[in-house]
């Protein structure tokens, strides 16, 4: 080994040996921020990412998918998510609601674009199907805030015809912005059904 070499190693060696050692202490200074006494193991979830013990040489068995994967996806399985539901918020007439002057600057800041609050029942696939070609030109983007099975969602869907939306609950959304009511559309001027 040359002179340099040497050199460059009885550096380099010291350096990591005390980024490895100065990493670990720092680890061990973690703060906890919240805990709601309902955390869960994250181990669990990350069976999908780890890759087997032991790789099969066969090709056949390799590219099959491991079967217990399939459970641990979490939420990319839509069955993980159902049934979905918004306390606090419920299907009926809302009335054209002026929002506090407040939530219409954080909105206008936020997030200029309109969004609209859905669910899956009659009323709210009736509203979607009415004012389809008017979200469509609003480039509004949607949550669907109630449903109870993949037929549901599936339903909303096929009704929507393309218009983008997610799942997700809409009671925080809802109790910022003050309704209480879905189906409604959300622009910088207000809630309009």
């Amino acid at each position: 080994m040359s002179i340099r070499k040497q050199r460059m190693l009885s550096v380099l060696v010291p350096a990591l040996l005390l980024a490895i050692g100065g990493g670990s202490s720092a680890l061990a200074d973690l703060t906890v921020i919240d805990d709601s006494g309902q955390t869960q193991p994250l181990s669990p979830l990350l069976g999908p990412f780890q890759a087997d013990e032991t790789p099969s040489t066969d090709p056949a068995k390799a590219s099959e998918p491991n079967p217990s994967s399939k459970s641990m996806l979490g939420p990319a399985v839509l069955s993980n998510l159902l049934p979905l539901r918004s306390p606090g918020l419920e299907v009926g007439d809302s009335a054209d609601t002026p929002l506090n002057p407040e939530v219409l600057t954080r909105l206008a800041q936020g997030n200029p674009r309109p969004f609209f609050l859905i669910g899956s029942d009659a009323v709210s696939l009736q509203w979607l199907a009415y004012h389809r070609d008017t979200l469509w030109r609003l480039g509004a983007v949607g949550m669907l805030v109630q449903a109870d099975t993949e037929a549901d969602v599936r339903r909303v869907a096929d009704v929507a015809q393309g218009l983008s939306i997610t799942l997700g609950s809409g009671s925080d959304l809802a109790a910022a912005l003050g309704i209480d009511r879905y189906p409604v559309l959300i622009t910088p001027d207000g809630v309009r059904q």
